[in-house]
């Protein structure tokens, strides 16, 4: 299918994800690297009960945490 052909069916509304190729889709600015970072013991066992209250992983509550920063630093 030829890109204009895409473009008006999107316009219009039409289904078109039989044109996608979803197993090869990516986010853009999604990759991943990963990084360690040491932190005092305190601090995990702070970041642990917050994750458990919020029941989301350590991880998870480090990441977002960090990304409402980035953001509002940004702003």
């Amino acid at each position: 299918m030829k890109a204009r052909e895409f473009d008006r069916k999107f316009d219009r509304g039409e289904d078109i994800t039989a044109e996608l190729d979803m197993a090869n889709a990516r986010r853009p600015g999604a990759d991943q690297r990963r990084v360690n970072v040491d932190f005092p013991v305190w601090m995990i066992d702070s970041l642990d009960r917050e994750a458990r209250r919020l029941g989301v992983t350590r991880q998870s509550i480090i990441k977002v945490w960090i990304a409402e920063r980035l953001e509002r630093k940004a702003s």
